[in-house]
């Protein structure tokens, strides 16, 4: 490991803190899996390089449906719909 050193707010020193005792793990421990999960979420792109990602498979697929613009949120409702 690498030691570093940062500076947090006060609000985040103590969010950090009562997260850590929360799980019964470090500070330290806290921090490391934030900057994982920001870094997994991330995918290492920046977001000129996602929207270009995104860009390139619009148009790819094919619903069969004519109305998708004008309803999407329908369709997605459906989806999501437990």
């Amino acid at each position: 490991m690498v030691r570093t050193q940062i500076q947090l707010t006060e609000e985040q020193f103590k969010a950090v803190k009562a997260l850590a005792a929360s799980r019964n793990v470090s500070a330290a421990e806290v921090i490391r899996q934030a900057i994982d999960a920001l870094l997994k979420a991330n995918n290492g792109m920046d977001d000129g390089q996602k929207r270009t990602r995104a860009l390139k498979v619009a148009g790819m697929f094919q619903s069969g449906k004519s109305d998708v613009s004008r309803n999407h949120d329908s369709y997605l409702a459906e989806v999501y719909e437990p």
